[in-house]
């Protein structure tokens, strides 16, 4: 129903979000090395570097010997399925993700991320202890920075590209705009959907961002902040 476009909270303790574009870069490069591939190779690769819970859990091999079960808890989410899942989730990260960057600092936010991607990938395995599916994409890791954004600029103005009844750029406070977002996930993921759609991932990534926000953000950012 809407895009972020872009946001008036400019950044203030870093000249450059170096990490937050090296993550986008390095996600848009393997996505290319990704369709390079034949589609048999494509898949393969979802399979191999996806995480799926039967293997995570060790009830299945990995596919690849020497990739242990966890590493896929962190490979899924340089991957996608194809490239509106890649740019929506880059330009989510685009958006939001050097303000997160310039609160928490350069090493913070890397290990944020990751740490980020891990946790919506459980909490993905959690609800799907028994799937069998290849789990991809940057989506529950760029919800843990949505999650840290609403805690720490929820004031912020962000310009969305909405449908009324044609696409318009209208500008909103992050906090409803982000709290439409979760809320939607949580929607899905409580009543259902046909849609392949890792509503728990999403769910996950985006509470582990609520959480590791206020113990990783520099002293002198407060919280509640963005006007």
């Amino acid at each position: 129903m809407f895009l972020p476009l872009h946001d008036t909270n400019p950044i203030r303790h870093v000249s450059m979000p170096v990490v937050n574009y090296g993550l986008i870069g390095i996600t848009i490069l393997i996505f290319l090395a990704q369709v390079a591939l034949p589609q048999p190779a494509f898949d393969r690769a979802t399979i191999e570097f996806g995480m799926i819970p039967i293997v995570v859990r060790d009830l299945y091999p990995q596919p690849l010997p020497w990739l242990p079960d966890w590493a896929t808890l962190v490979t899924y989410a340089f991957l996608h399925a194809d490239w509106l899942h890649l740019l929506t989730n880059m330009l989510f990260l685009w958006v939001f993700g050097d303000n997160i960057e310039d609160a928490l600092g350069h090493v913070c936010y890397l290990i944020f991320y990751v740490a980020c991607a891990v946790l919506a990938a459980l909490a993905h395995l959690l609800f799907n202890l028994d799937g069998n599916g290849p789990l991809i994409g940057a989506s529950g890791a760029v919800a843990g920075v949505m999650g840290a954004y609403i805690l720490l600029y929820p004031h912020a103005r962000v310009f969305v590209l909405a449908r009324i009844v044609i696409p318009i750029p209208l500008p909103v406070p992050a906090f409803w705009m982000l709290g439409f977002w979760i809320a939607t996930q949580l929607f899905y993921a409580l009543l259902g959907s046909d849609e392949p759609v890792a509503w728990w991932a999403h769910l996950g990534g985006f509470a582990a961002g609520l959480a590791l926000a206020p113990l990783l953000k520099r002293g002198d950012v407060r919280l509640w902040g963005g006007r």
